[in-house]
Protein backbone atom coordinates (compact mmCIF):
# COMPACT_ATOMS: atom_id res chain seq x y z
CA UNK A 1 0.00 0.00 0.00
CA UNK A 2 1.49 3.16 -0.73
CA UNK A 3 1.05 6.66 1.34
CA UNK A 4 1.50 9.74 -0.53
CA UNK A 5 1.04 12.93 0.82
CA UNK A 6 1.22 15.30 -1.86
CA UNK A 7 -1.03 18.29 -1.60
CA UNK A 8 -3.29 19.12 -4.26
CA UNK A 9 -3.24 22.95 -4.17
CA UNK A 10 -0.14 24.74 -2.08
CA UNK A 11 -2.44 25.41 1.04
CA UNK A 12 -3.04 21.97 1.29
CA UNK A 13 -0.11 21.11 2.98
CA UNK A 14 -0.68 19.72 6.55
CA UNK A 15 2.30 19.22 7.95
CA UNK A 16 6.15 20.58 7.53
CA UNK A 17 8.65 17.94 8.59
CA UNK A 18 11.60 19.02 6.92
CA UNK A 19 13.64 21.26 7.62
CA UNK A 20 16.77 23.38 6.89
CA UNK A 21 18.86 20.66 8.09
CA UNK A 22 17.35 17.77 5.89
CA UNK A 23 19.92 17.91 2.66
CA UNK A 24 18.98 15.81 -0.82
CA UNK A 25 20.74 12.50 -1.22
CA UNK A 26 22.02 13.62 -4.03
CA UNK A 27 23.70 17.39 -4.29
CA UNK A 28 23.23 18.66 -0.33
CA UNK A 29 20.83 21.27 -1.46
CA UNK A 30 17.94 21.68 1.55
CA UNK A 31 15.66 19.09 0.85
CA UNK A 32 11.69 18.98 0.13
CA UNK A 33 10.79 16.26 -0.65
CA UNK A 34 10.94 12.83 1.39
CA UNK A 35 10.56 9.26 -0.02
CA UNK A 36 10.92 6.01 1.39
CA UNK A 37 11.74 3.10 -0.36
CA UNK A 38 12.50 -0.36 0.89
CA UNK A 39 12.23 0.98 4.88
CA UNK A 40 14.71 3.72 4.23
CA UNK A 41 14.11 7.50 3.90
CA UNK A 42 15.75 9.08 0.72
CA UNK A 43 15.80 12.86 0.98
CA UNK A 44 15.61 14.82 -2.33
CA UNK A 45 15.68 18.71 -3.24
CA UNK A 46 12.85 19.98 -5.85
CA UNK A 47 15.32 19.75 -8.78
CA UNK A 48 16.19 16.07 -8.20
CA UNK A 49 12.95 14.99 -6.39
CA UNK A 50 11.18 15.90 -10.03
CA UNK A 51 13.68 14.13 -11.84
CA UNK A 52 13.31 10.83 -10.43
CA UNK A 53 9.60 11.50 -9.68
CA UNK A 54 8.60 8.66 -12.16
CA UNK A 55 10.45 6.13 -11.32
CA UNK A 56 10.38 6.84 -7.09
CA UNK A 57 6.83 6.29 -7.10
CA UNK A 58 6.56 3.19 -8.85
CA UNK A 59 8.43 1.81 -5.49
CA UNK A 60 8.12 4.17 -2.92
CA UNK A 61 5.69 3.42 0.02
CA UNK A 62 5.43 6.83 1.12
CA UNK A 63 5.60 9.95 -0.38
CA UNK A 64 6.01 13.44 1.10
CA UNK A 65 6.14 16.66 -1.03
CA UNK A 66 7.24 20.04 0.20
CA UNK A 67 7.74 22.11 -2.39
CA UNK A 68 4.84 24.30 -1.84
CA UNK A 69 7.09 25.91 0.85
CA UNK A 70 9.21 26.96 -2.08
CA UNK A 71 6.11 29.42 -3.15
CA UNK A 72 5.73 30.98 -0.09
CA UNK A 73 5.90 34.35 1.06
CA UNK A 74 8.21 35.34 3.67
Amino acid sequence: MNTLSTPTQPAAVLEYRLTAMDRCDSCGAQAYIAAEVNGSELLFCAHHGRKYEEKLRSVATSWHDETARLSESV
